[in-house]
C-alpha cells in the first residue's frame, strides 16, 4: 500500500471555513505579484482595493461576511488560479504538521481533511507538499508564519 500523499489526505469542499477570519490572508511580495497579474492590476492597486496591513504584513481584507473578500457562497475562492501562499498551502500549516491537537482540530473545522489521516503521514505528507509546491516561506516578516516550518 502506498504511503498517503497530501492530494490522498485533503480535497478542497470549498467549503469557504479556511476563508473565514480576520488578518490571516498573509500576502508576501510574491503572492502580490501572483495576485496582480491574475487580476491584470499592478499591484498598488491590488493593495489599495484588497489588502490591508497589519501586524506589519500585508493581509487580504475581509468582507462584511467576516469572509475573504475574494470568497463568493456557491463559487468559493474568485481569484483561485492567483490565490496567496498560505491558501495554496491550507491546511499543511506548521501547527497542523508539528501538533496532532491542532491537526484533529483542523479535522473538525475543515470537511476536506481525511478524518482517518494519521498525524504522522500528514506531516509527513504536509512537508514534502510544501517543499513541492514552493510555499515554505522564510521571510516571517513578510510571509505567513504559518508557512515558516524548522
Amino acid at each position: 500500500m502506498p504511503e498517503p500523499d497530501a492530494d490522498s489526505l485533503f480535497h478542497c469542499r470549498q467549503c469557504g471555513h479556511c476563508c473565514e477570519g480576520r488578518g490571516g490572508i498573509v500576502v508576501s511580495p510574491a503572492d502580490l505579484e501572483r495576485l496582480a497579474a491574475f487580476l491584470e492590476l499592478d499591484p498598488e492597486t491590488v493593495v489599495e482595493r484588497f489588502g490591508e496591513v497589519s501586524g506589519g504584513k500585508l493581509k487580504v481584507r475581509n468582507g462584511e461576511d467576516g469572509r475573504c473578500v475574494f470568497f463568493r457562497e456557491g463559487a468559493g475562492c474568485t481569484v483561485h488560479e492567483g490565490k496567496p501562499s498560505i491558501c495554496r498551502a491550507w491546511p499543511f500549516f506548521r501547527g497542523n504538521i508539528e501538533d496532532p491537537v491542532s491537526l484533529a482540530l483542523a479535522k473538525e473545522f475543515c470537511p476536506g481533511i481525511d478524518p482517518e489521516a494519521a498525524h504522522e503521514d500528514f506531516a509527513r505528507a504536509g512537508r514534502a507538499y510544501l517543499a513541492e509546491q514552493g510555499l515554505l516561506a522564510s521571510d516571517p516578516a513578510r510571509e505567513a508564519n504559518a508557512l515558516v516550518l524548522p
